[in-house]
C-alpha cells in the first residue's frame, strides 16, 4: 500500500513509517476476523486430510486453520480424519486415541434483549460449571450479542484455558433468504456481521478467542463462503448432531450423540438455557461414556492439529 508526503525534513522517513503502519492499519483490522455465512443447507466439506496449516489469526490465539478452498472459498471443516497425521497425535500424545471435539453454541440474537430482561436465560452457567468440574476442553461458538449480553461470562470462558471461544456471527440472523425462518443478512454486511461479534468479545475481555466461524443454523452456499475466504477463518460445522435443542429431555440426547459419533467426530450442543434446558445433564452423561469407550475430548483446534502437521 503505498503512501506519501511533502515534507522534505530530515524526520521523513520517520513519517513515512508511520504513515505507512497507519495505512496498513484497517487491513490488519480486517484480517484479525471478518466472516459470515450464507444459504441452504451444508455444502460438501473439503477433506481434512488435504488441508495445510495456515496463519489465519482472529485475536491474541494463533490456532491451526485450513488453507482456502477452490474457488476461491473458504474451507469447512466437519469431521476429523482418523487416525490423524504423524501417528494420530491429535492430541498430542500419540498412541491411538479416540479424538472427539464438544462445540457448544451461544445462540442469544438481535432483538431478543427484551426477553432477557424479562428473566428468560441465553446462557447456562451450570453447564460450564459441569464442564470445569468433568475436565471437559470445549469450543464455544458464542454470538456477539451473547457476549454482550453476558460479558463477565465470555470473560471467565474466554480467559479459562479449558476452553476457546468462537464466532458464530454477532445477530445470529439468517446469513441467506431462507433458512429455518430466520431474519436475513444481506451479503454486503455479511462480513461486518462477524467482525462485529469479534469486537463483543474483545470488548467482554476474552483473549483466548479463535479464527473459527460456524454459520447460525449450520446454513450457507458457495456464495457465503465466497464471501467469508478473504477473512482467512476456517468454517467449522459438524457430523455429530445432538438433538438438544429445545430438548427438555436428556434420554434421547445422550443416546443420539452416542449412536452417531466416530472418531474425530465435531458434536453440536448448546449453551442456551432456555432452548436447551437438558443439555448440561446430558454432558454429565456423555462424556463419562465417551471416556469409557476410549475418545478423548478435545477443542476444535487441537483436533485441527490432527489434520495439517
Amino acid at each position: 500500500m503505498a503512501t506519501s508526503t511533502r515534507t522534505r525534513s530530515a524526520t521523513r522517513p520517520r513519517l513515512l513509517a508511520t504513515l505507512l503502519i497507519a495505512s496498513l492499519a484497517p487491513a490488519l483490522a480486517a484480517c484479525a476476523g471478518s466472516g459470515a455465512g450464507d444459504a441452504g443447507r451444508a455444502a460438501p466439506a473439503r477433506s481434512p486430510a488435504r488441508a495445510t496449516p495456515s496463519a489465519a489469526r482472529a485475536g491474541p490465539m494463533a490456532v491451526p486453520t485450513l488453507a482456502a478452498a477452490s474457488g476461491g472459498r473458504a474451507p469447512v471443516f466437519t469431521r476429523g480424519t482418523w487416525p490423524a497425521k504423524d501417528g494420530n497425535r491429535a492430541d498430542g500424545t500419540g498412541g491411538g486415541t479416540k479424538p472427539v471435539a464438544l462445540t457448544f453454541d451461544g445462540d442469544m440474537a438481535v432483538g431478543q434483549g427484551p426477553r432477557a430482561a424479562r428473566g428468560e436465560r441465553f446462557d447456562n452457567p451450570a453447564l460450564i460449571a459441569t464442564l470445569r468440574r468433568l475436565k471437559v476442553p470445549a469450543t464455544m461458538f458464542l454470538t456477539g450479542r451473547w457476549a454482550e449480553q453476558y460479558p463477565d461470562q465470555a470473560r471467565s470462558i474466554g480467559r479459562d484455558p479449558l476452553f476457546e471461544v468462537a464466532n458464530h456471527s454477532y445477530s445470529h440472523h439468517a446469513f441467506a433468504d431462507s433458512c429455518y425462518g430466520m431474519p436475513h443478512v444481506p451479503q454486503d454486511a455479511m462480513r461486518g456481521d462477524a467482525e462485529r461479534a469479534f469486537d463483543a468479545f474483545r470488548r467482554a475481555g476474552a483473549r483466548r478467542w479463535v479464527p473459527y466461524f460456524r454459520f447460525p443454523g449450520g446454513c450457507y452456499d458457495d456464495r457465503a463462503l465466497r464471501t467469508l475466504a478473504p477473512s482467512g477463518m476456517t468454517v467449522v460445522q459438524w457430523d455429530v448432531v445432538s438433538g438438544d435443542a429445545f430438548a427438555d429431555d436428556a434420554d434421547p440426547v445422550v443416546r443420539q450423540v452416542l449412536a452417531q459419533v466416530r472418531p474425530g467426530s465435531v458434536v453440536v450442543l448448546h449453551c442456551t438455557r432456555s432452548a436447551a434446558p437438558a443439555t448440561e445433564e446430558a454432558v454429565r452423561r456423555v462424556v463419562p461414556a465417551l471416556r469409557d469407550r476410549g475418545y478423548r475430548l478435545m477443542k476444535v483446534s487441537q483436533l485441527l492439529a490432527g489434520q495439517v502437521r
